[in-house]
């Protein structure tokens, strides 16, 4: 996880805000605002490996023959897995 220095000036993550107001009831948490705490702050992750995931999902869809698309979206940093 980033630290302070690393987040300044960059939002949260819209799954993490979102993540956090489900776990308050709904209602968005007072400490989520418009710049990134450590609990909502961007996961890093290789911008060209999530264009390729993007890319063969899109072909998938596309053509429907199976292309690799889950292999690589598994391998990036996702907040809605325990792991």
């Amino acid at each position: 996880m980033p630290d302070q220095d690393d987040r300044k000036g960059q939002q949260p993550e819209a799954l993490a805000t979102f993540a956090a107001a489900a776990r308050k009831a709904g209602a968005k948490p007072d400490e989520v605002g418009l710049t990134a705490t450590p609990e909502t702050s961007p996961l890093p992750a290789d911008s060209a490996r999530k264009d390729q995931g993007a890319t063969l999902r899109l072909r998938e869809g596309t053509f429907g023959d199976k292309e690799g698309a889950e292999e690589v979206i598994d391998s990036l940093p996702d907040r809605t897995r325990d792991s």
